[in-house]
């Protein structure tokens, strides 16, 4: 089996894209960022998602961008919107993803692997610019030219399984393939015990989701 990375916050989008990583032959090692978001439910999730999907690792790095603020998951003074709102959202940190995927770009060089998978989405999603299919050609394009793996000919992919797949196609998707979303963790301001509010952006894209695949939604509401 051919080793990845796969970067895995715990959500349901995440989980998938480690479904579909094992289904494809890889040998997963799973890497979650404790990044200074609101609560750590998520990255208790990530670790239950990885131990049920056979995982072949499970890492946690840890990095401040709380240290740097500017969006309602890394700064508590931000209030997390629970409605919809115009343009991007406070709920977009910023950089995250292109500080996450250097990261699993490393680990990848330092396990020999040349495939990278992240969870974005560009159909049923907040508007975040770094989940756009532009941003991820970018990056891959970066990829091989910043790294010892790429100048010598391993040449490295970034694979975002889900990039134009509706939620409820997500959903479906990982049905088919085992996946247990009761395991996981999606809502901006879950409690301790992984509650979710129900009302914030993500509890909503996923609710429909849910309604939208015809699947019963596992999800624990507080």
């Amino acid at each position: 089996m051919k080793p990845a990375v796969v970067l895995l916050s715990g959500g349901l989008d995440s989980a998938t894209v480690l479904a579909i990583a094992r289904s494809e032959g890889y040998a997963c090692h799973a890497l979650s960022l404790d990044y200074g978001q609101r609560h750590t439910a998520e990255l208790a999730a990530a670790a239950r998602v990885a131990q049920a999907l056979g995982a072949a690792a499970h890492r946690v790095m840890r990095l401040g961008l709380g240290d740097i603020g500017g969006s309602a998951l890394t700064d508590d003074s931000i209030a997390v919107p629970e409605a919809p709102t115009e343009g991007i959202p406070v709920t977009y940190v910023p950089a995250r993803n292109t500080v996450m995927l250097a990261l699993a770009l490393a680990w990848a060089e330092v396990l020999g692997a040349r495939d990278i998978f992240i969870g974005v989405n560009a159909v049923d999603y907040s508007g975040y610019p770094d989940c756009r299919p532009e941003f991820i050609e970018a990056f891959e394009r970066m990829a091989n030219l910043a790294t010892r793996a790429g100048v010598e000919g391993a040449a490295l992919k970034i694979h975002a399984p889900l990039q134009y797949l509706s939620k409820a196609d997500i959903i479906r998707r990982g049905v088919e393939l085992g996946v247990d979303y009761g395991l996981t963790v999606s809502c901006y301001q879950a409690d301790p015990a992984g509650r979710a509010c129900g009302v914030c952006d993500a509890c909503r894209l996923r609710r429909a989701g849910f309604i939208a695949a015809g699947v019963a939604d596992p999800t624990p509401y507080r």
